[in-house]
């Protein structure tokens, strides 16, 4: 048997964990050898400095991304284009944080959430740029990297299941992990996975993910079982099947319906549009063996 270098590094999952290593790779080690030291030295305050790398590290872990395939691929990187840049960033966060704030207005009607005071925005600093970057790092990781290659490799319907349970994976060892938590982590997966088959860009599931979870700490919720801290302090008194469990309010019965109608919605848009990506798992896409 005689396998040739090209072969191999062009099979999707040595592809895979190649793009994730050296992205991730890159990522952390310019955080801690270069932007950590630098600012720490000259930004006493940890918030703003903080802040500081949180940005610098959005930039670098695009453009690892970036200069990786297009060396790796030797292709154009259309999936972060600029076409529709600014749409889907707005709209995406808009659209994320308005599902929630949905189920917060029902919450209210029904007497589930009142509101006790309101804090200063001081979280829109550090905070709110840990929740850019981090979301950041899962639809890079998630999205860009596992879901779109195999995608084209084993079609759209067998990737969103895979990808729904990878997503999942490592969010159970959050805190407060519910069979409710679970539920709702699938379906995460999944409504982001057919944003981006439908998109074939990066920023629609990016925007929804950071409106979505910046909506929980906004409106006083745990945010996937942790504290985050919150801008407005608020009480959620009622059945935990409506307002959620301890894992945050995205775990509520009301946000996963609302999470399915969004996955049912962008699944019709991606088969009205074609964008449903085909089966292409043969012996000619694998690794070929030369006897």
């Amino acid at each position: 048997m005689k396998f040739t270098l090209k072969k191999i590094i062009h099979f999707p999952v040595i592809k895979i964990v190649l793009a994730i290593t050296i992205c991730l790779g890159i990522l952390i080690g310019i955080q801690n050898l270069i932007t950590k030291p630098i600012i720490y030295y000259f930004i006493n305050s940890k918030p703003i400095g903080d802040t500081i790398i949180n940005y610098i590290s959005v930039i670098v872990l695009l453009l690892s991304y970036f200069y990786f395939f297009k060396i790796y691929d030797k292709r154009k990187i259309k999936e972060l284009t600029k076409i529709n840049l600014t749409t889907e960033l707005l709209g995406g966060f808009l659209f994320g944080f308005l599902v929630l704030s949905l189920v917060i207005l029902i919450l209210y009607l029904l007497g589930y959430y009142t509101v006790n005071s309101i804090s200063d925005f001081s979280y829109l600093l550090a905070p709110f740029s840990f929740l850019i970057i981090a979301a950041l790092i899962e639809e890079v990781i998630f999205r860009l990297i596992i879901y779109r290659i195999v995608e084209k490799w084993l079609g759209t319907y067998l990737a969103l299941l895979i990808i729904s349970i990878i997503f999942t994976v490592p969010h159970l060892l959050n805190d407060n992990v519910t069979l409710l938590s679970v539920l709702l982590l699938l379906t995460f997966g999944f409504a982001h996975s057919i944003m981006y088959t439908y998109t074939k860009s990066l920023w629609l599931p990016f925007a929804f993910h950071l409106g979505w979870n910046f909506a929980q700490p906004f409106y006083g919720s745990n945010l996937s079982g942790t504290e985050e801290g919150h801008i407005i302090n608020a009480n959620f008194d009622g059945p935990i099947l409506l307002i959620g469990s301890d894992f945050g309010i995205e775990d509520s019965i009301l946000s996963i319906i609302l999470l399915l109608i969004v996955c049912i919605l962008f699944l019709k848009l991606s088969i009205r549009n074609n964008k449903i990506e085909k089966k292409k798992l043969q012996l000619s896409s694998a690794v070929k063996l030369n006897i």
